[in-house]
């Protein structure tokens, strides 16, 4: 959290004083000249706004894109936050929908195509259970041909994305709707009081089952983050591939420095939670203990 606050004095050319209410923090506004400090700024949510001004935003890259800064301090704020490549406070989430020849893949058929969306799914080691749970179906045409559809809903149970994996062992493996995956992957089934496990992909968050939340990447999205910081989560398990153990150490820097209990899971070489299933998984996740600083960093360091 001193990264951030003094990333951001140095950016503002002020001093931060500290709110009563949790990480939030009022510097002196560059929008204006006025005596007081008039710049509000979250550091957990990233929301900032000048009460003279009027301006605001959902994230400090935005701030820091009004302001202009140098190259050097867009590194840092990498360094610090997850930033997105594009960012825009005013754009609405486009609405998803699911593919208009998707077939549920819970409701019996005859269909070939099906048996074989059955046994992908099988192989992977999911049942009927999964498929009822997930609400999974696939496509015999269209855009998703030959590919299992594996929907994501929000809190209120409505659709915020879709992955579209092929089940035969020709062409593209994945392909995806063209929306944004700014999203909380299946945050319907997320009970944020518990401990969650954040992983890569879905098949991941489904062979680990409880409270896992695919990233559809290796770091997590805004509105993620946001989330967590709202919903105060106390631990949270990082389980990402084993490729990405780098990746998976500087997440937990970043979140031990908010002071949340952090665990990096240890996949063994060249696997995946997916690979692994559901018993070793939960094996690997009991046995994995808190992360320190001296872990993260030594675990940059030398991989």
């Amino acid at each position: 959290m001193n990264k951030i606050i003094s990333l951001l004095e140095r950016a503002l050319n002020s001093r931060g004083k500290k709110l009563t209410k949790a990480n939030e923090y009022m510097f002196y506004s560059p929008f204006v000249t006025h005596y007081k400090p008039k710049l509000q700024i979250n550091i957990s949510t990233q929301k900032w706004h000048c009460w003279i001004s009027n301006k605001g935003g959902h994230s400090i890259y935005s701030l820091f894109k009004r302001l202009n800064v140098n190259k050097e301090l867009y590194a840092e704020l990498k360094g610090i936050f997850f930033v997105p490549t594009k960012t825009n406070d005013n754009e609405k989430q486009e609405a998803v929908v699911l593919p208009k020849e998707f077939i549920p893949l819970w409701r019996s058929n005859r269909s070939l195509y099906r048996g074989h969306a059955i046994k992908f799914l099988r192989d992977r080691g999911f049942d009927n259970y999964d498929i009822k749970k997930y609400k999974i179906g696939y496509c015999e045409d269209g855009l998703y041909q030959h590919r299992i559809i594996i929907p994501s809903y929000d809190e209120h149970g409505m659709l915020n994305y879709f992955v579209g994996r092929s089940y035969m062992e020709s062409g593209m493996k994945y392909k995806n709707p063209n929306v944004s995956k700014d999203v909380v992957g299946f945050d319907y089934f997320i009970a944020w009081s518990e401990p969650i496990v954040l992983c890569e992909g879905v098949f991941d968050a489904m062979s680990i089952r409880t409270n896992a939340i695919p990233m559809f990447g290796k770091k997590p999205p805004r509105k993620l983050l946001m989330k967590i910081f709202e919903k105060k989560v106390k631990t949270i398990y990082i389980a990402l591939d084993d490729d990405a153990r780098k990746d998976a150490f500087k997440l937990s820097e970043f979140f031990i420095d908010f002071g949340i209990d952090t665990k990096v899971v240890n996949l063994p070489k060249d696997k995946d939670p997916n690979d692994l299933g559901f018993e070793k998984m939960s094996n690997l996740i009991a046995k994995t203990v808190s992360s320190s600083f001296s872990d993260t960093i030594e675990a940059r360091l030398y991989g």
